[in-house]
């Protein structure tokens, strides 16, 4: 018998990992959301904002004080990395 591997999802109100237990999105998690949203980076970057939102107002419920700049780091700091494609600058130049 085979098992699936646990996803790497969010466990709210910390926002840790329930597989890793690091904090959320945790690196495979962030690897299978931009497997899942290949294609689609405006849709991952709503979603994650949209999660940012959440965890902050978690932390707030839990009488935390959240790290702004950091939340914004660990939830979409990432993305420009992620979804910047290779470039190969093989053009050829104009004549002269």
């Amino acid at each position: 018998m085979t098992t699936r591997p646990r996803p790497h999802l969010p466990m709210r109100p910390a926002w840790l990992c329930r597989n890793c237990a690091a904090p959320w999105p945790c690196g495979p998690a962030r690897l299978d959301l931009a497997a899942e949203f290949y294609g689609h980076s405006i849709a991952l970057a709503f979603y994650l904002a949209a999660s940012m939102h959440e965890a902050i107002d978690d932390a707030y419920g839990l009488g935390l004080c959240p790290d702004l700049p950091a939340m914004h780091a660990r939830f979409l700091g990432w993305l420009s990395r992620a979804r910047r494609p290779e470039r190969h600058t093989t053009q050829a130049r104009p004549e002269r």
